[in-house]
């Protein structure tokens, strides 16, 4: 076989299947059950949500590390390097890990065809398998049902939020979106939903199976946030009642840090609150609410980075950018399978003139659509021919006291990040 670099792998894997997404268990789990991949760690928690997927992984990991514990996370998309889905204790996986894994998976697969997610998904679970793991975290692309993650059985399932998005897969109500997130429950076990109004039909695939679940709707774990702290209450394993209160406040959404201090605590927390606090402060993403200044022609320029691309996400972004009033110039854009205008609604009165240009990919939505679509609401909008371009235009017009917020698609903040990262 010949033997490739990972560079020449994520080629490979782009064209191995007919369809960039394929919904489905039969055919990942048939290659997954050849390997003995379906227990890759001893607790296993699977997270999936339209919004907070990446930070509640991130979150809780770092709560777990701190205990002493060996952790893995799998998470999607990346935004610089493959090696960012898979990490063991905050540490990218390296580039031959990643093509002993894919090779190991060619061999077994056959003649079964897997998209890229599923051989990717496989890899993690066959690296994560061989690394002595305390707990695997694994983020779900797509739903929940019918994702390539779904084939394990997790010890803890949590929805994070419910909101419509990616309507050709998971329906356009949602009802039919908290059915698929619903399907990573397993009888028996524990499944934590942060929504604050959670569709019946999750509660009812709940009861259904029988999990052992926890609401943050009917109060089995909640948060209150005052101008310097947030104060948590929730359950242990046997619904005693807890609460920690005085944790400072972070950059994360502290409603996904709720959901978090729940699982936490599900799994055996032996951390003190002070602990805890000093944890989630020290949490990053990239990405989400990322802060960063960066010089141009010699002068400072204040960055804010964010992957909102939906009206849920937009909705919290605009919420937080709404308690720090300054002039704000936008560097924007988006997939034409997103609903810009949703997006749009939320943003327009927090941004003085916007920035916009098409994304390296047959799913952007095109310059001259995102102009149209602004000036249309009134916006000031000038077009350009790439998201660098556009960057440095609003870095020159920015002054001293500027921000200038780059947002939309994960493409969007990933050519920044690469455009700062090669300066």
């Amino acid at each position: 076989m010949q033997h490739r670099n990972l560079a020449q792998w994520l080629a490979y894997l782009e064209q191995l299947h007919p369809s960039e997404i394929d919904m489905g268990l039969e055919r990942v789990k048939q290659v997954a059950t050849r390997l003995g991949l379906t227990k890759p760690a001893s607790k296993i928690v699977t997270v999936t949500g339209t919004n907070g997927k990446g930070s509640t992984c991130a979150m809780l990991a770092a709560l777990l590390q701190a205990q002493g514990l060996t952790v893995g996370v799998y998470s999607s998309p990346h935004m610089l390097r493959y090696n960012e889905r898979v990490r063991i204790n905050g540490k990218e996986v390296l580039d031959d890990a990643l093509c002993q894994a894919f090779e190991k998976i060619e061999q077994a697969r056959g003649d079964i065809s897997l998209t890229y997610f599923e051989m990717g998904t496989l890899a993690a679970f066959d690296i994560f398998s061989h690394a002595g793991l305390d707990v695997a975290i694994l983020e779900v692309g797509l739903g929940g049902r019918l994702d390539a993650v779904n084939i394990v059985d997790a010890d803890i399932a949590i929805v994070t939020s419910i909101a419509v998005d990616h309507t050709e897969y998971l329906g356009n109500t949602r009802d039919s979106v908290a059915y698929e997130k619903s399907g990573i429950f397993r009888q028996g076990k524990i499944a934590i939903c942060g929504d604050i109004n959670p569709p019946q039909t999750l509660l009812d695939r709940a009861t259904e199976i029988g999990v052992d679940l926890y609401l943050r709707s009917r109060c089995d774990f909640d948060v209150a946030v005052t101008d310097e702290h947030w104060h948590w209450q929730g359950q242990d394993a046997q619904h005693h009642k807890l609460q920690i209160n005085n944790l400072p406040i972070i950059n994360l959404p502290i409603d996904n840090a709720a959901i978090v201090l729940q699982a936490f605590e599900l799994l055996s927390a032996q951390l003190s609150a002070e602990e805890i606090g000093k944890v989630l402060q020290q949490v990053q993403m990239p990405g989400r609410l990322q802060a960063i200044d960066y010089v141009l022609l010699h002068k400072r320029v204040h960055l804010l980075l964010d992957v909102a691309h939906n009206p849920h996400a937009a909705q919290y972004l605009a919420q937080r950018l709404s308690q720090k009033p300054k002039r704000r110039l936008a560097v924007f854009s988006i997939l034409n399978d997103k609903e810009m205008g949703a997006v749009l609604e939320s943003m327009l009165p927090l941004i003085d003139t916007w920035a916009v240009a098409s994304l390296p990919t047959p799913r952007s939505r095109t310059t001259e659509d995102m102009q149209a679509t602004l000036q249309g609401l009134g916006a000031s909008v000038l077009s350009y021919e790439s998201i660098e371009q556009a960057l440095l235009a609003q870095c020159e017009k920015a002054n001293a006291d500027d921000e200038v917020l780059v947002f939309g698609s994960f493409f969007t903040v990933a050519q920044v990040l690469a455009l700062l990262e090669k300066n």
